[in-house]
């Protein structure tokens, strides 16, 4: 369950969709999948590099 929630928020289909609430509600949450969608690439290449070494 805690996966399909992480799914859904980064999905890029719900990404620009109407969300519910008012616009700083929907600013948060834009810049929340930026976070993580930014902590998940710097995890990726962490790992790309160690694997390199």
């Amino acid at each position: 369950m805690f996966w399909k929630r992480i799914a859904y928020y980064l999905n890029p289909a719900t990404l620009f969709g109407r969300s519910e609430g008012n616009l700083n509600l929907r600013f948060m949450h834009g810049i929340n999948r930026i976070s993580i969608l930014l902590f998940l690439g710097c995890l990726l290449v962490m790992v790309l590099r160690a694997c390199t070494r």
